[in-house]
Formats: C-alpha cells, structure tokens, sequence
C-alpha cells in the first residue's frame, strides 16, 4: 500500500530528518530551486520554496532561531522528498510524477503556515 501524502506523511518524515539532511537542503538549495523552476505543477510553489530554504539557512546560521526545530525539520524533509526523483511516484513520469511532490509540499505549508509567516514578517523588517 503506498502511503498517502499528507500532513501526517510530513510530520512522519521530519521525525527522521538529521542534521545532515539540514546540511543537504542547504548545499543542494540551488538545484532544489531548479526544480521548482521548471515548467508543471510545482512551478507555482517557488516563490514558498525560496522562503523555505531561506528559513532553513537563517534557521542553521542562528539568525532566526524564533522557529520550532520540528518546522525546520518538517520543511528539511519536504524540501528532501521533493529534490528526489525516486519518491512515492518517480519524477521520470511527466506531470503525474510531480503530483506527490506537490501534495507533499501542500502539506507542508499547511503544517508550518504559521510559523512561515512570523518568518517572513521577521525577514522583511531585515531588508
């Protein structure tokens, strides 16, 4: 049976993130972006998966610590799932491949929502 995914998905997977994971989103972010980047359903969610990497980074330097590690790990996890090609559904199937992606990164921004905002607030007062 495969798992469907969902908050529960997410909050499963963050509580397996290290901080090595940490350390992977943060060296892969760019590549992480391209993903985002290409044209299909997870093209709309770029403009969050920026901000989720940003929290990631500001989150692991210490600039922002205002945020439950829990977040930073359901975020990691997502971020994770989504660069890899051999999740759920393989990213190698155009458009149904990327389905799970989206749901999964779905998930995540209702689980982390509040949390997101705070942030984004905090990081636009730094500008």
């Amino acid at each position: 049976m495969v798992r469907k995914p969902d908050e529960a998905f997410v909050k499963e997977g963050a509580q397996k993130v290290t901080e090595k994971d940490v350390e992977k989103v943060i060296e892969k972010s760019e590549e992480i972006k391209k993903k985002f980047s290409a044209r299909g359903p997870l093209s709309r969610f770029m403009e969050d998966a920026r901000l989720l990497i940003a929290v990631v980074k500001d989150y692991r330097s210490g600039a922002y610590r205002k945020i439950p590690y829990a977040v930073i790990a359901a975020i990691v996890f997502t971020l994770i799932y989504v660069f890899n090609p051999f999740d759920l559904v393989p990213d190698m199937l155009p458009v149904i491949g990327q389905l799970d992606d989206v749901a999964v990164m779905s998930a995540c921004l209702l689980l982390v929502e509040q949390d997101l905002l705070k942030y984004k607030v905090w990081k636009e007062g730094q500008a």
